[in-house]
Order: structure tokens, then sequence, then C-alpha cells
């Protein structure tokens, strides 16, 4: 058996456009200075008061608890308009379910998005059921903190040496590393292949088809 873990925002939906015009919005309701999308796509996957510390300008007064708050206000808003869908990648429901199929694989997910936002994609895309262990930022400290890893590898009975993650950012690999799991990038979310590679990833993969042939080799 093998405990196969996704990230989320960046490795099975693309979620940037919702997250930046909600982080947008929170800092232009503070009078804070807008972050780059490109600032705000690198911290995608830490948990969100990590997050919106790194994207304040230096030496800027400002509560990031209350910035929390206000932001997760502020996305239950936009994402109710239907602008942003948080669309699954391409070859993503395709995989899924054929990992899901089989009898030597479990699934979960292991992602900076709260409780209610994993909900929300598994509404969206019908796909919850496949996964029998999920752990958010509401549950675990920030990757890279292995314990997201760990916490699910304890209540599936797997050893995290028989455990992969899958990720787009050096946070995931940073956080399998940690924990002593396999880690395995992916290259069409928010982070850099030479980064993910520095951070551990044993293999950067460009397309979800290549997953199923490379988890069969890998543990």
């Amino acid at each position: 058996m093998k405990l196969v873990l996704f990230d989320c925002d960046g490795t099975l939906v693309d979620g940037a456009g919702l997250i930046c015009a909600t982080m947008d919005a929170t800092f232009a309701e503070h009078g804070l200075p807008l972050p780059s999308t490109r600032a705000t796509r690198n911290v995608i996957g830490r948990s969100l008061d990590l997050a919106i510390a790194e994207l304040l300008p230096q030496g800027a007064a400002a509560d990031v608890p209350h910035l929390v708050r206000e932001y997760k206000e502020n996305y239950q808003r936009i994402r109710q308009t239907g602008q942003y869908t948080d669309p699954l990648y391409e070859g993503i429901a395709e995989l899924v379910a054929q990992l899901a199929a089989r009898d030597d694989l479990l699934l979960g997910i292991v992602t900076g998005k709260s409780r209610r936002g994993v909900a929300n994609v598994f509404a969206t895309h019908g796909f919850g059921d496949h996964f029998v262990t999920v752990r958010t930022a509401d549950d675990c400290p920030s990757k890279p903190h292995p314990a997201m890893v760990r916490e699910c590898c304890a209540e599936t009975g797997m050893e995290v040496a028989d455990t992969l993650v899958i990720g787009d950012t050096v946070y995931d690999m940073e956080m399998a590393v940690s924990a002593g799991a396999h880690a395995i990038g992916v290259d069409w979310g928010y982070g850099a292949v030479d980064a993910l590679r520095r951070a551990g990833a044993g293999a950067v993969l460009s397309h979800p088809d290549q997953l199923l042939a490379h988890l069969l080799k890998t543990v």
C-alpha cells in the first residue's frame, strides 16, 4: 500500500485568480499597498496568517489576525459572485478517479486551505469521496512543518516511508522531506522547477498522466 497526499491549490485546482483577488481586496480595505500577483502566487500553500505577514510591506503596522478574518470574509463574498471557479487542472479528474480505483493506493490532501475551502473544492468537483484523509491550515501548523503528513499517516495507519507528497511549491517538498516521505513536484502550479528540485523533489512531473507510472516505481 502507498499513501498519496496531494496539495490542493496549484496541484489539483488553479485557485490563484480567487486568491489574488481576495488578497488585493483585503489589503485595499486597509489602505495597504497591493502585493504583486507574483508575490501572492509565491505564498500560496502557506497558512493564511504567514502568507499575509510575508506580503505586508516592510515595517508596516497591521493587525494580521484581523486581516486573516477579513480575507476569509472577502474570499466567500468574491467566490459567491461566480467570477472565479477554482478549475481543476487538465487531467486531474481522470488521474484522481484512476488512482482511487486502485486497491494499493490511499489518497489524501495536505493543504494550506481551510477546511471550508477544501469542502468548497469537493462540492464543486464532486470527488471528495476519493480522499480518505485531509489536513488543512485549521488542523496543523503551516507547511513546511511535517505535522500534516505525519497526522495523515497516523490516521490511515501508513508509514511515512510508503507515503508520497505531490505538490507545486517548495513548502510541499520541504514538508515531505521533513516528514520522511517521498517528494514529487509538479510544474503546472506556482513553483519553479529548479526551486522544487533544490527543496528535495525526487522528480518534477509536467502532466498528471505521468504520475501513476511514477508512483508504481517510486516506493
